[in-house]
């Protein structure tokens, strides 16, 4: 009954009109931000803390919280519209949603993606409410053994989204890795894989690899069909029926407490949530063949994680003082600006600002759906665009998110590079999902086994005689496992006459790669 009290304490301050001015200007900068690759929601946090700064403490961390969360759920759009995600926690959105646009689905696939957020950010919502103080006590349990045992998880997890050939889907995660190791060594300052240009110091931006791979390689791809297949200008009415709801449901579920809970680890945070939930449901579906192929699950699962997972950061942020995330540490920039101290005393010495907040997130993921349902229409239009309009359109776009990074022409060219590796990639059937997660996740796992390693002695047994950490890694294998055991099925069979019947390509019963 106390913590009802204290949600209704919440909701007394969230439900005042100024607070609930700042909760929908919040969700509308959010989304509208999201929408746009190039300014993610760390960029608009970071904007916006000097537009907080005078501000009630309160009121400006229920509209920074908005922008958060409201950015996460407007990525979603140009990943299923446009196949450029801006958002990285918005990626394997678009491994289904663009797929569905490109049927003339693009209506029902933005609405699987609202109504998914909608369950994720409630379900998040919920078990802050519930269980933040005991969760945040066994999240404080995980040390740097454990964190890269998880990153190996989300890797070989994601693996699986290579379709059946398992190698291609490890060259790709690996070539991610290799891409996030290059700049400056940040414990001896010594230059990796930098060829001597100072552009390169600082390492690769991962909007530049996601923008260059997904959606300038889908220029090129376009381009290199001339006119055949592509966009289909039908787009279907964005209803539901009870069927597809009753599909997408148990994904949704599922995805929400999985994201949650993978949103309270710090490090953690929506992509990798989003990514897991992907790969899970991709292996426990009865048609996880057509994952890849514009699947309703395959947009639902990912959705539901990464903004159950954004509420779920907010865990680690308000109990413990430590960011679960990139934009939670500009929040906790922000809330020091404020002159709170967020930690263990903050449910007692700020109950206000805690519960205000909990329930301002609340009311935020129903304007997020109210806001964003109508507009979905006018979303679509989008795909209505002639080809000869919408293909240079996506290359400004491209182009202006990356130059407005460092304002670098040297970017440009890396843009243009990573559009022909991903061109390349999509001709060759080597999946992306994996190089992208290589990416986000190469330099935590670096910095996780260099700290490991120094407080064991240069030990490397310490990664399985830690309980946690020997777990998450067995799950790894166990990931790969049934990728491997088809691998050893095709082998015996590779001269028999049947074989000699498959295509040219040499792959038997192919399954497309996820788009991306």
């Amino acid at each position: 009954m106390g913590m009802l009290d204290q949600l209704l304490y919440g909701f007394s301050i969230a439900l005042t009109p100024e607070n609930l001015l700042y909760v929908f200007i919040g969700v509308l900068a959010g989304t509208i931000i999201g929408i746009l690759p190039g300014l993610g929601p760390m960029s608009a946090i970071a904007l916006m803390i000097p537009i907080a700064y005078g501000m009630d403490p309160t009121s400006a961390i229920i509209m920074l919280a908005g922008v958060y969360y409201g950015a996460i759920f407007g990525g979603s759009t140009s990943s299923i519209l446009l196949n450029a995600p801006g958002v990285a926690g918005t990626v394997a959105t678009s491994f289904d949603g663009y797929p569905m646009a490109l049927k003339g689905q693009a209506g029902k696939a933005l609405a699987i993606a609202a109504v998914s957020s909608f369950v994720g950010g409630t379900i998040g919502v919920v078990g802050l409410m519930a269980i933040a103080p005991s969760l945040a006590s066994f999240a404080v349990s995980f040390g740097p053994t454990e964190y890269f045992a998880l990153m190996v998880l989300g890797l070989t997890a994601v693996v699986s989204l290579g379709g059946r050939n398992l190698t291609k889907g490890l060259i790709s995660a690996v070539v991610g890795v290799i891409i996030a190791l290059v700049g400056i060594d940040s414990q001896t300052a010594i230059t990796r894989f930098t060829f001597d240009r100072p552009e390169l110091y600082e390492g690769v931006e991962f909007l530049i690899v996601a923008l260059g791979v997904f959606a300038l390689a889908e220029v090129l791809v376009m381009l290199n069909r001339r006119g055949k297949g592509g966009v289909r200008k039908a787009v279907t009415s964005l209803r539901l029926s009870r069927g597809e709801l009753a599909r997408i449901t148990p994904p949704t579920l599922r995805s929400s407490v999985l994201g949650f809970f993978t949103g309270v680890l710090p490090g953690a945070g929506a992509t990798v949530a989003s990514f897991l939930a992907y790969s899970m449901e991709k292996k426990i579906a009865r048609d996880g063949k057509t994952f890849g192929q514009g699947n309703l699950k395959g947009v639902a699962a990912p959705e539901a994680a990464n903004n159950a997972a954004a509420v779920g950061s907010f865990v680690p942020l308000m109990t413990l003082g430590v960011p679960g995330s990139g934009t939670t540490a500009i929040l906790l920039g922000a809330l020091m600006v404020l002159g709170v101290q967020p930690g263990p005393t903050m449910l007692t010495d700020n109950p206000g600002m805690f519960w205000g907040v909990v329930a301002s997130m609340y009311l935020g993921t129903v304007v997020l759906l109210v806001l964003n349902l109508p507009l979905i229409p006018v979303f679509a239009k989008v795909l209505n665009t002639p080809r000869t309009m919408l293909l240079p359109l996506v290359v400004v776009f491209c182009v202006v998110g990356v130059y407005g990074l460092s304002f670098s022409v040297f970017d440009l060219g890396l843009l243009a590079a990573f559009g022909v590796i991903g061109f390349l990639m999509r001709r060759n059937d080597f999946p992306a999902a994996p190089l992208i997660l290589g990416l986000i996740l190469g330099g935590l796992m670096e910095t996780n086994m260099r700290r490991a390693l120094q407080i064991s002695g240069g030990e490397w047994s310490v990664f399985v005689t830690e309980p946690i950490s020997a777990g998450l890694l067995v799950l790894a294998v166990l990931s790969l496992l049934p990728s491997l055991v088809r691998v050893l099925r095709r082998r015996p069979a590779a001269g028999t006459p049947a074989e000699v019947s498959t295509p040219v390509d040499g792959s038997e019963e192919r399954t497309p790669t996820p788009r991306g």
